[in-house]
């Protein structure tokens, strides 16, 4: 998952499921190195589905749960200055034992970047390696189909491989099965209402006053200086270069103190041998988009821009130069460096004269929110890209009394985590950048102001996200800045009419689709950097550019039938859930548990003070979640509590010969006398398992009585019966031995809708290996060569000969009956 998720994860865990993860992070692998060679050899018989396989010096072994960002740890083919070696040693440690840890179940969150522009994509190859490392697989994405269908087909195929062999292979019919799809808007709560408040957002112009003209100067010379040398750059294929001139843009719009800062760093850059900085890494599309404003700008500036004189160079790539363009590339240098020291000297004249005009305005609506909300310590979270920014505003706003924490991309786990939590208690303001933003779950705040306002939609969207989530109570106010008289301002304004159509005509879930993709970010440079250029044509470049938009979303729609459609949420089903006796079964044992082993139980109200057998306390107990609402100071005591675990994975199965208890049940005829029983009855071969819990009421009379079996067990669970007595010795064996052969004859239909669903799991599964080893052939039968044709067919009918084998073996099923309870039963009035 991304960097700024994995936080999140873990906190999510624990709050929800009380299950313990740990992040790992690439420097945690040393420690982590050092400690595996002295892992216990019991951690083989947990986490792990090939003990023989342990490895101890795998670091990836110290614990069975953990959370990971996902471009940490993917593979490299190469990187300046290393060898072969250092690259097979980082992919060892980062890629190989991660994949060869012996995973349960992987989870993928914003898994559509696994699917990458090509199966070369380190992202995807990770994908591929995790896919295989592990028998279950979740992959989540709000955006798993982004109008490409190749990116979809190679992301789905982690899923099954053999159903999706090649692209033709996608349609709704196959996919269905895979995915599980719910629109945002659309989900609702066990009562039927919406998850999602209804949310405003409002665009504030603001205009540069008499006391701004500075201010005003420095944008007209940065948009002009970008103008000239975005053209340039364009011209002689300096890509680095038009990257910066982008980035400069937004960053006089952000603030001056932003611009500022980067124009000093810009002509220190330019001032120093080029041969002293390293050159641009590598990046695919994917990941520069993926970078925030501030990442981009440190980037940029922390490495050699060169010109690249090859045209078909993507500019994501390693910058190429050559010696006839080295006296060019000084000349520029040269002509820039003066331009840089201007531009340099206005920005601090700008600055001398006071807080930018966004400040004040900021301020002054910080003032009026809080009269509209009637709330003094109203708490607003405030976005921008750029961190000389947010340090502004921190400075700005500490003056003036208010009390603000700020969150960026640099910051580490532990220091976000303080900073969350200080904006959930006492600080009134948190300043966030893009990256330091990301995962957040604000829900306690509801307004969102956006102090600059990122060219792609979908960004804007992702902010506002951060307290538009499950559980905010109050109606999202989102307030978008942005200077009024500049080009910005005009696209914006035009875009938003416009767009707002084709959200209308789309849906928000497929534009998005759309949107937040690589793709839609260049587009939106593009757009900015095209009517900066010329904008007395911002209507038609805008134009243009929603209608390449609406032909993607159109064509995204298209292809996101196969997706199948979204079913309408019934609450009736959530009520099933909550109203299962799971709960109540639990609180039985456990209390059963204390009373029988010298424990204490002792209720209060809906609540229980539970001593155990060792003298520990629980002062407040409680088994349900509605409970657990009322008591909200009480544990909640669950299967994933170590103690209740224990207690159930304790429970002894029924033993032939054991002493038979017997009871009565209030609300059965007199004569209805017998014995009532429990049956787990399961299939399972070498790769699956299936269970079923049946009921079994055998009447002295020798009837097998159904509904009177589903009758007692719902009484059982509804009240607490008195054991009156017990069935021993001879007698307690031939009662077993009857009831036995009641349930083997009983329970046929139950083995016989077993043995159906396997036999019909292998027939999916022989189905679409089939297709797939079909597709293969076809493939390898377009071979020109007939030597390379026919070694291909061989080994692929080889490799289906073994496949054939596999299935075969698997198809083998072995049935299981076992008996969880038995006791003797009469009506209220017989006697035992």
């Amino acid at each position: 998952m991304p960097r700024g998720l994995v936080t999140q994860w873990v906190s999510e865990m624990r709050f929800h499921f009380n299950e313990e993860f740990h992040v790992i992070l690439p420097d945690d692998l040393k420690t982590l190195k050092r400690v595996s060679p002295h892992i216990n050899t019991k951690a083989t018989q947990y986490g792990s589905r090939y003990p023989d396989r342990f490895d101890s010096s795998n670091p990836w072994r110290v614990f069975s749960q953990v959370v990971v960002p996902i471009d940490s740890f993917k593979p490299l083919e190469k990187r300046r200055g290393w060898t072969k070696e250092d690259i097979a040693m980082y992919n060892r440690d980062r890629f190989e034992d991660l994949v060869a840890a012996g995973w349960d179940l992987i989870i993928v969150d914003e898994a559509h970047r696994l699917g990458g522009s090509t199966e070369q994509v380190a992202r995807h190859k990770l994908g591929r390696g995790l896919a295989e490392a592990a028998p279950y697989l979740l992959l989540l994405s709000a955006t798993p189909h982004q109008g490409k269908t190749d990116a979809f087909h190679r992301l789905i195929l982690l899923l099954d491989p053999q159903a999706f062999p090649d692209v033709d292979s996608i349609s709704r019919e196959r996919v269905q099965p895979y995915v599980i799809r719910t629109e945002k808007r659309r989900a609702i709560d066990a009562q039927g209402r919406p998850l999602f408040t209804p949310r405003k957002t409002q665009l504030v112009p603001i205009s540069w006053g008499e006391g701004h003209r500075k201010q005003r100067v420095l944008y007209d010379a940065v948009t002009q200086y970008v103008r000239n040398g975005y053209n340039r750059a364009m011209l002689e294929k300096k890509a680095y270069i038009g990257f910066l001139m982008i980035l400069m843009q937004r960053l006089v719009t952000s603030s001056t103190r932003a611009i500022r800062t980067t124009l000093e760093r810009r002509l220190e850059a330019l001032r120093m041998p080029q041969e002293q900085l390293p050159l641009f890494p590598a990046y695919s599309e994917e990941e520069w988009v993926d970078l925030d404003g501030q990442e981009q700008v440190e980037t940029l500036l922390r490495t050699r821009l060169r010109a690249m004189t090859n045209p078909q160079d993507s500019g994501f790539g390693r910058p190429k130069a050559t010696l006839e363009g080295r006296e060019s590339w000084m000349a520029s240098v040269n002509n820039e460096r003066d331009e840089v020291k201007l531009l340099l000297q206005v920005s601090k004249q700008a600055e001398e004269t006071g807080p930018d005009v966004k400040a004040a305005v900021l301020l002054d609506w910080i003032y009026r929110l809080q009269r509209e909300e009637g709330d003094s310590e109203l708490k607003i979270l405030v976005f921008t890209e750029f961190v000389p920014t947010q340090e502004m505003l921190r400075d700005f706003l500490q003056e003036r009394g208010f009390h603000v924490v700020c969150l960026n991309g640099s910051m580490g786990m532990e220091e976000r985590g303080t900073v969350q939590e200080a904006f959930a208690k006492e600080a009134r303001i948190l300043i966030s950048t893009d990256a330091g933003g990301e995962g957040l779950n604000l829900q306690f705040c509801h307004v969102v102001v956006n102090y600059d306002i990122p060219w792609n939609p979908m960004r804007l969207e992702q902010r506002i996200g951060r307290v538009d989530r499950i559980g905010q109570r109050r109606r999202v106010y989102a307030i978008n800045f942005v200077l009024e008289d500049t080009v910005e301002f005009r696209v914006r304004q035009v875009l938003e009419e416009k767009l707002e159509v084709i959200l209308k005509e789309f849906g928000v879930d497929k534009t998005g689709d759309v949107l937040d993709s690589a793709y839609a970010g260049q587009i939106f440079d593009d757009l900015y950097m095209e009517a900066i250029i010329q904008p007395e044509a911002v209507e038609a470049k805008v134009e243009t550019v929603l209608n390449r938009i609406r032909d993607q979303v159109k064509a995204s729609r298209e292809n996101l039938s196969v997706l199948g459609e979204m079913e309408d949420l019934d609450p009736s089903e959530a009520e099933k859930i909550m109203a299962h006796p799971l709960p109540y079964w639990v609180e039985r044992m456990t209390i059963s548990y204390l009373q029988a082993s010298g424990g204490k139980a002792e209720r209060s109200g809906n609540a229980w003070r539970l001593t155990w057998p060792g003298g520990n306390q629980l002062p407040e107990a409680v088994f349900s979640a509605r409970d657990a609402e009322l008591h909200p100071s009480a544990q909640h005591l669950t299967l994933e509590d170590h103690r209740i675990r224990g207690l159930a994975m304790g429970l002894p199965r029924f033993a032939p010969g054991q002493p038979i208890p017997c009871i009565s049940l209030p609300g059965l005829p007199t004569d209805v006398k017998g014995l009532w029983s429990l049956w787990r009855i399961s299939l399972h071969s070498m790769d699956w398992k299936r269970q079923r819990v049946m009921p079994l009421f055998l009447h002295d009379d020798g009837r097998n009585l159904g509904p009177t079996a589903r009758f007692i067990w719902d009484q059982l669970l509804s009240i607490d019966p008195t054991i009156e007595g017990y069935v021993k010795g001879i007698d307690a064996r031939q009662s077993f031995e009857r009831v036995r052969q009641a349930a083997e004859a009983h329970g046929k239909a139950t083995y016989d809708e077993l043995l159906q669903i396997h036999r019909q799991r292998l027939s999916r599964e022989r189905g679409k290996g089939e297709f797939a080893f079909a597709a293969r052939r076809r493939a390898v039968e377009r071979i020109g060569l007939p030597t390379v044709r026919s070694y291909r067919l061989a080994q692929l009918e080889q490799e289906e000969r073994m496949w054939r084998d596999d299935l075969e073996r698997r198809s083998k099923a072995n049935p299981d009956m076992v008996p969880l309870i038995l006791i003797r039963l009469e009506g209220r009035n017989g006697h035992a």
